[in-house]
C-alpha cells in the first residue's frame, strides 16, 4: 500500500522487543534493506542501535529526542535498555512489506530459498516465532562481525532477485509518481497555472488498534489509500520480463 505522505514515505510506531537474546542484550531482529532507507525518531525510554556495514560494527545511543538514519546496506540490531520506542520512518512505502529486508540468519539457511522462508515467516504463537526468527538472526548477526559480509551480500540478492520487477513497479507508482508530480506542479506555477492549489486536501491516518510481532518489536504500520500515479511515469522495469510482477514474500516488517 502507497503512502500519501511526503515523498512516497512509510511510517510505523515501534515498541521494541525487550526479550534477552544469547548475548545478554534485549531487542530486535538483525536485518538489512536492499534499497530503502529508514530513519529512527525516539519518542521514549534508551537503547542504541547496532549497525554492521563495509565501514565497520558501531553502536549508536538511542535516547528520546535522537533522529538517526541509515541507507540500503546496514545491518541493522535495535538493542532495548529500557522502554525503547521509535517512529519508523521508511524510504519506498509498500516495498518494505514486499519483503526488501534479508535477515541476518546463518549462512546455511540464507543459502536455501525454502529454509530461508520457513525461518522468516511467522506461524502458530506468533510471539513464539518472533523470538525465535530473532534468535536465529542475532547467531548469524554475531558470525558477521567476525567477517563475511560479501558472501551475505551476495545472498540477499540471490534471495530476493526475483522480486526486482515487482520493486520496480512499487517505486514507480509510489515515491516516482510523487516526484514527478511535483514536477507537474513547478512546470504549472512556471505557466501561471494555479489549478492544483485548488486541490489542496487534509487526510489522517488512523492509529492502528492491534500491533503486529515485526522484525525489532510490536509493530503499529500506518497503512494510508494509495494517491493518484502522477502522468506519464515510465511503464515497465527496464529489463523486465513481464509488465506483471512476481509474487511478492511474505511480509517482513521492521
Amino acid at each position: 500500500m502507497v503512502s500519501p505522505l511526503p515523498g512516497g514515505v512509510g511510517i510505523s510506531a515501534l515498541t521494541v522487543y525487550d526479550w534477552e537474546a544469547a548475548d545478554g542484550l534485549r531487542g530486535g531482529t538483525p536485518h538489512m534493506h536492499l534499497v530503502c532507507s529508514e530513519a529512527y525518531v525516539v519518542i521514549a525510554g534508551e537503547g542504541s542501535v547496532q549497525t554492521l556495514t563495509a565501514s565497520g560494527f558501531a553502536d549508536t545511543p538511542l535516547r528520546p529526542g535522537d533522529v538517526v538514519r541509515f541507507t540500503p546496506g546496514t545491518i541493522h540490531r535495535l538493542v532495548d535498555t529500557g522502554g525503547l520506542r521509535l517512529v519508523v520512518l521508511m524510504q519506498n512505502s509498500g516495498l518494505p512489506e514486499a519483503g526488501d529486508a534479508v535477515l541476518t540468519f546463518p549462512p546455511a539457511v540464507l543459502a536455501d530459498p525454502e529454509a530461508y522462508r520457513a525461518a522468516a515467516t511467522l506461524t502458530g504463537d506468533h510471539a513464539v516465532a518472533a523470538r525465535r526468527r530473532r534468535d536465529l538472526a542475532v547467531e548469524g548477526f554475531l558470525a558477521l562481525r567476525d567477517g563475511g559480509l560479501a558472501e551475505f551480500h551476495a545472498a540477499a540478492h540471490r534471495l530476493k532477485r526475483d522480486l526486482l520487477d515487482a520493486w520496480w513497479l512499487r517505486w514507480r507508482d509510489g515515491p516516482l509518481a510523487a516526484a514527478l508530480a511535483t514536477g507537474s506542479q513547478l512546470a504549472a506555477l512556471r505557466a501561471g497555472d494555479l489549478s492544483h492549489l485548488d486541490h489542496g486536501e487534509v487526510a489522517r491516518l488512523e492509529h492502528p488498534a492491534e500491533p503486529g510481532f515485526g522484525m525489532c518489536g510490536l509493530l503499529h504500520p500506518y497503512a494510508a489509500p494509495a494517491p493518484a500515479p502522477a502522468p506519464d511515469p515510465p511503464t515497465r522495469p527496464p529489463r523486465g520480463s513481464s509488465d506483471a510482477p512476481h509474487p511478492s514474500s511474505p511480509k517482513e516488517l521492521s
